[in-house]
């Protein structure tokens, strides 16, 4: 009997319309009453998600068409991001792989696809957007194929349906010249498409934990595809763990997942997507429940190693305290391993330094969220520059990370762009230049060489430089990158930043601090042109006299400071700095902030090199 149950997954690239095409199907599932409001990107239920206007997490959904149930999860389309979407390929048994319709498959796009491919998943292809100007859909379309090949498709694979249309204005067609009406063209096309799950009704229950959510009022909620039998309040389960060992427990709740609600239900049966309340509090992704402690745990996808680690420390400067309530090192470690619990992609450790932590993932852009999140729960806390995991092979010889870099621009371009890859030990393997005039980029650049890439390139591009990256492979050390052309002016004394300071130091570089600002000693309060930290005090005040009035130089006007979001405050320090992230501000900081122990630490580690050189 083949089961009325549809599961898949929705990947692309960033900014390719993922979450809108959801919000189209939740509508043509009848998820929106007659004249309800239509909650627009309604999956990106987190802050951080509807501000970037990127997907983080991965969600799962359901809409009902037809007497079918149709499982849906949006996935994230951010390379940092990967492992979202790597865990839930056990739960689907096929994607609908989105594609801009003038962008075409780009670096994630190709990511998500592979492990796609490696799972054996059908693919239903929708070229997305060929309502924009220049959209060429029948030439994505071969882009797409052309892939195809590149990936190894099998022949089903090879042959996946295509569709086209706007998941912004809500019409999908089998052909870009027919009527452009509803989505029911797509709709068919995953009934008829996409395979049923392979599960058995007959079997003992058994699921593969592919997500964790958190309920206040049962804990921790394990999610996943029932693969054999069925499972309902009350019954008898065993958590089969990663490391051998078993814990009986008893299903308190389970939660179906329907339109934009999450709902208790009855149960679930073979194929659905279930989530389960045991009251196991250390239940895992990755783990297996089953009906019996006998079975033999189910397999789970191979997750990409961390790449770039940080590190992440108390708020151990003069202002501390004054905004968090989260503060202490216990209180951010307890934090961090929260963390660990539903993020798999991300490691945490414990230093030989009391309330230093080291915690690892794919880039540092999935760091930062971790951290901007934290500061909005209410966390004071430092974080270093991104460093990146090195290995050493056999010979004793050192590793480390490469990643394939993609880059579309302007043509006028290039030759900077190129510039900023050599400086970067950047080497390119392919370029191409469009009929339009923009030219593509393919090369391959150390992952030390990316911390900051995407600033400098916008920056060189007005903007119009776009870029993605993939983990290729561990390498020979490619030497010493300069991660930073400039220096710093650093506060001398602590206090408030004062208009008259502010003024005489605007000679020597650029603000990040405006009057009326808290500074305090060993604080990056400007950059400095030349290399090297210049110290500077921004809390002066102006002595008066009998011939001066106090608000003679009020009209001078000062240039408005630089105000650093996290991930460019986190790319701009250096080895020896760090951002101080709390809930209302993000200051730059040096690691030691007296400046006569940062000239001894200085001397010691010029010392320490010279001998190293002298032993050599």
């Amino acid at each position: 009997m083949s089961l009325k149950i549809r599961n898949l997954a929705i990947i692309a690239h960033v900014d390719h319309g993922k979450t809108t095409l959801v919000d189209q199907l939740l509508q043509a599932g009848g998820t929106y009453r007659e004249n309800q409001a239509v909650t627009e990107r309604a999956m990106d239920s987190m802050d951080l998600e509807r501000e970037k206007g990127i997907t983080i997490k991965a969600k799962n959904t359901s809409v009902h068409w037809q007497g079918y149930t149709i499982n849906i999860v949006d996935t994230p389309g951010h390379a940092d991001f990967g492992a979202e979407v790597e865990r839930v390929m056990k739960m689907v048994d096929g994607v609908l792989l989105v594609v801009d319709a003038f962008g075409g498959p780009q670096a994630q796009t190709r990511f998500v696809l592979r492990k796609a491919m490696e799972e054996g998943l059908k693919p239903i292809v929708v070229i997305n957007k060929i309502d924009r100007p220049l959209a060429e859909p029948l030439k994505v379309h071969d882009q797409v194929l052309e892939l195809f090949l590149d990936l190894d498709a099998n022949e089903d694979q090879f042959n996946a349906p295509f569709v086209y249309g706007s998941a912004r204005d809500g019409y999908f067609m089998d052909h870009p010249e027919d009527e452009r009406t509803d989505c029911i063209p797509l709709l068919k096309k995953i009934i008829e498409s996409i395979p049923a799950p392979k599960a058995d009704p007959a079997a003992p229950f058994s699921m593969l934990v592919s997500n964790i959510e958190w309920d206040d009022y049962v804990g921790r909620v394990a999610i996943g595809k029932v693969l054999g039998g069925d499972v309902k309040k009350g019954d008898t389960i065993w958590l089969l763990r990663k490391d051998g060992t078993k814990q009986q427990s008893k299903v308190m709740k389970t939660f179906t997942y329907s339109g934009l609600a999450t709902t208790d239900s009855e149960g679930c049966g073979a194929g659905g997507i279930v989530g389960i309340a045991a009251g196991i509090e250390s239940i895992d992704i990755g783990e297996t429940l089953s009906a019996s402690p006998d079975m033999d745990p189910l397999p789970f996808v191979a997750i990409d190693p961390p790449t770039v680690q940080m590190q992440f420390s108390i708020n151990d400067g003069p202002l501390a305290g004054r905004e968090g309530k989260h503060v202490t090192s216990r209180a951010i470690r307890e934090r961090l391993m929260r963390e660990l619990k539903t993020n798999i992609s991300i490691q945490v450790e414990d230093t030989d330094q009391s309330g230093i932590f080291n915690v690892s993932a794919r880039g540092a852009m999935q760091i930062a969220v971790l951290v901007e999140q934290m500061r909005r729960e209410g966390f004071e806390v430092c974080v270093s520059r991104p460093m990146v995991i090195y290995r050493r092979d056999e010979a004793g010889k050192l590793l480390e990370p490469f990643e394939t870099l993609y880059i579309e621009a302007p043509g006028d371009y290039t030759q900077g762009i190129l510039k900023i890859l050599a400086n970067r030990k950047g080497q390119m393997e392919h370029m191409d230049t469009e009929p339009s005039g923009r030219t593509f980029i393919v090369a391959v650049i150390p992952t030390r060489g990316l911390i900051g890439f995407e600033t400098e390139l916008v920056n060189l591009t007005s903007g119009h430089g776009i870029m993605s990256h993939l983990f290729k492979h561990y390498g020979e050390h490619a030497g010493e990158i300069t991660n930073r052309t400039t220096g710093t002016l650093v506060s001398m004394d602590s206090g408030t930043a004062t208009p008259y300071s502010l003024q005489t130091l605007e000679d020597r570089g650029a603000l990040f601090v405006a009057p009326g600002d808290a500074v305090y000693a060993g604080m990056l309060v400007g950059e400095n042109p030349r290399v090297g930290d210049l110290p500077v005090n921004p809390v002066k005040e102006k002595h008066l006299d009998n011939m001066r009035s106090s608000g003679k130089d009020k009209t001078s006007k000062l240039t408005p400071p630089i105000r650093f979001s996290l991930e460019r405050a986190i790319e701009y320090i250096d080895a020896d700095e760090l951002v101080e992230a709390t809930p209302k501000n993000i200051r730059l900081r040096k690691r030691v902030l007296d400046a006569n122990a940062r000239k001894r630490a200085a001397k010691g580690t010029s010392q320490a090199a010279e001998d190293r050189s002298n032993r050599g």
